[in-house]
């Protein structure tokens, strides 16, 4: 971004009510001590002619309005204005979130004809995968930036610890604030749970880097692939056989996986063997897998990776056939897995992670991560001043990494992303 921005204002905001001694210090599970270091980052933006709807000029106010809601909504999620002390506690001391009023001499039409994510990660309040700060006493759980365009459209930048959110409690979070913020208040919403993560998954003495080959470790370039509604139709339909109806999701990936197999047997040299092994990955949401199910506003990192077995692509890739070995790898996160995360045998589940990443890494076997965020309803996110038009979220994975989005769209190629929605 050429222009310099001005920081109108940077506070911390504080629950409006303090945290009680009894929960001072909350535990982190053993899914949340698996979790990446970085932080998830989330951009929601809104244009002009509903901002002003909102608030007229003064915008002052409407960054009021938010630092007021989300002092009363982080009375309710306590931990994200802790800070993290070590592998297994958050300290609940109530020292706040950091919220940055920021304001940009140009367009949001500019950002958004062209997204750079240089430019975006300057509408973020800290540099999301920047391991170092989150390993520090001081660092936060939680940050916000509010960021002013020259039309008046606005861009709220959010970041959160890996460490105790994942999408869907990022989603969670991020909805409830908006209904605080619209009026509603929090004395008619019922607390997240908080300490259920911690109770089913207690933390174990382990030493796991699960951000090992994820961030840092080569050049990133960030690719938007877009797939209209009819397009991901006619793809379910070619994929599609009597007993098989694969799912928007499903098919997205499968051809994302095929066309990058495709890709790296071209790449070889020639006189090579045109023979590509390739595993997959995919973040599963277990929250809905468990017996009994989990709220979906339960707090904590409530996924696991589904691993593939290794595939050998020689010649044609049949589109069929990958996305039946999708499903079949997705569904290997079933009960029986998550009662081995529950049990002892959770040692067996982490050695398997590190051992595919190992091999992943060694042998030169291309390994592809894939993440959906279909279902988290960060779409419904409303402050007040209507339902925002994008919204750009960023990850990282080994190799390539690719992600989807519910409404129209699929993005990225070799370890950042971000969706957005047209």
């Amino acid at each position: 971004m050429a222009e310099k921005y001005d920081i109108i204002s940077k506070d911390t905001i504080k629950p409006s009510s303090p945290t009680p001694n009894h929960l001072h210090h909350f535990k982190l599970s053993f899914l949340d001590q698996l979790a990446p270091s970085f932080r998830v980052p989330i951009l929601l933006f809104y244009s002009a002619s509903d901002v002003r709807t909102f608030a007229a000029t003064d915008l002052g106010a409407l960054s009021q309005k938010l630092k007021t809601s989300l002092s009363q909504v982080l009375t309710l999620y306590y931990p994200f204005c802790g800070r993290l002390r070590d592998s297994s506690i958050i300290e609940c001391n109530d020292e706040g979130v950091l919220f940055i009023h920021s304001k940009l001499p140009i367009e949001l039409s500019n950002i958004l004809k062209n997204p750079q994510l240089h430019t975006l990660y300057e509408l973020l309040p800290c540099p999301p995968y920047n391991l170092e700060p989150q390993q520090s006493d001081t660092s936060g759980i939680m940050a916000v930036q509010l960021n002013q365009f020259k039309c008046g459209g606005i861009a709220l930048g959010v970041c959160f610890s890996h460490k105790i959110a994942d999408a869907s409690t990022a989603a969670s979070f991020l909805n409830v604030w908006a209904a605080t913020s619209r009026g509603n208040g929090t004395n008619n919403l019922v607390p997240p749970p908080m300490e259920q993560t911690s109770l089913l998954f207690p933390p174990r003495n382990i030493s796991v880097d699960m951000t090992s080959g994820l961030v840092g470790q080569e050049k990133t370039v960030t690719k938007r692939l877009m797939f209209s509604g009819s397009s991901i139709s006619r793809l379910r339909q070619t994929v599609a056989c009597p007993g098989f109806n694969p799912s928007r999701v499903e098919a997205v990936t499968t051809l994302l996986w095929k066309s990058s197999l495709e890709a790296a047997k071209e790449s070889l040299d020639s006189g090579e063997e045109k023979i590509v092994a390739s595993a997959v990955s995919h973040t599963v949401n277990i929250r809905s897998r468990m017996v009994p199910s989990l709220s979906k506003h339960s707090v904590g990192n409530i996924w696991q990776y589904a691993l593939s077995s290794l595939v050998e692509a020689e010649g044609v890739v049949g589109l069929r056939d990958l996305a039946e070995r999708m499903r079949e790898t997705i569904g290997k996160v079933d009960g029986d897995y998550i009662k081995k995360l529950q049990s002892d045998e959770f040692v067996e589940v982490v050695q398997t992670i590190e051992e595919a990443r190992r091999v992943v890494a060694e042998k030169g076997i291309e390994g592809y991560g894939f993440t959906s965020w279909v279902g988290f309803e960060f779409y419904e996110v409303d402050f007040g001043w209507g339902k925002h038009k994008l919204c750009y979220h960023h990850c990282c994975a080994h190799k390539k990494f690719w992600n989807f989005d519910e409404h129209k769209g699929w993005r990225w190629h070799r370890s950042m992303a971000y969706l957005d929605r047209t």
